[in-house]
């Protein structure tokens, strides 16, 4: 939905949006015209060699024909796919397919692609491959990528900034780094088995008022501890059990991720 309204293909029900500089419910052809796109679905003619392919997408953006041509060439070579480029499309593997979407989405030279769920159906090496390609192309071309995917691991290896949606309602958006911490962010999960009642509410209590950020996790018992030093937790977490007369189950040190968010919304 979102990149549809991105790209004009479909009105706002409320707020505004620009994309670069303008606004895609009024200039939608012209945005079309400047953006490359990759769309989920494969929507491929199976009988056109890929390189046709690629080179007819790039005229309609408004390329001409023999600069297309040549263009349609070089990003086909540049996904990997330039001994492969003149076979036709229904012949082509599920990973060779997501290749050409990438080929044609920069063939036509855009500021901007919109690639949706760029990794679907590719096995392991095949994702890091791809997920490699597209940060490549981001550095050395210039090109902005605004990407959507439900791994939340890829995100967090390719993307500067995020915005995280959950059925339509806006969970989270900004710098990645701000939303899950740099490398010495630490979460640290607590397990604790109660030798008490209110143990657990205790231990939480106790350390909300030494000044960490401590929440109760969706899982029974758990809690989640949020610092820059994972010591100095350690340390609180320890006086805090024993203070409570509880036990600790388990104690994992980790960063904080992207499904974290999502676990704080949903709970």
């Amino acid at each position: 939905t979102f990149m549809s309204i991105v790209l004009g293909l479909r009105a706002p029900t409320s707020g505004t949006v620009q994309v670069l500089g303008l606004d895609p419910a009024e200039r939608g052809a012209q945005l079309r015209a400047l953006v490359g796109y990759g769309p989920e679905r494969n929507v491929f003619p199976d009988e056109m060699p890929a390189s046709d392919f690629v080179k007819h997408l790039a005229e309609v953006r408004g390329m001409p024909r023999q600069e297309a041509r040549g263009r349609a060439s070089d990003a086909l070579w540049l996904v990997g796919l330039g001994e492969e480029r003149f076979r036709p499309l229904g012949t082509m593997s599920t990973g060779q397919r997501q290749r050409v979407k990438l080929a044609q989405s920069i063939a036509a030279d855009p500021s901007l692609i919109l690639l949706d769920e760029p990794t679907d159906g590719l096995d392991p090496v095949q994702r890091d491959e791809m997920l490699a390609l597209i940060r490549q192309i981001s550095a050395e071309y210039s090109i902005d990528v605004m990407l959507s995917s439900h791994l939340l691991e890829e995100v967090e290896r390719i993307c500067d900034n995020v915005v995280a949606l959950d059925a339509g309602r806006l969970v989270a958006s900004g710098n990645l780094a701000d939303l899950v911490g740099d490398d010495e962010g630490v979460i640290v999960e607590i397990v604790t088995v109660d030798d008490r009642p209110g143990a657990f509410d205790a231990v939480l209590a106790s350390l909300v008022a030494s000044g960490l950020q401590a929440t109760a996790m969706p899982t029974p018992g758990r809690l989640e501890v949020i610092g820059s030093d994972a010591d100095v937790i350690a340390d609180r977490v320890r006086d805090a059990v024993a203070d409570a007369d509880a036990r600790l189950g388990r104690m994992v040190r980790r960063r904080r991720r992207l499904e974290d968010l999502f676990a704080g919304a949903a709970s």
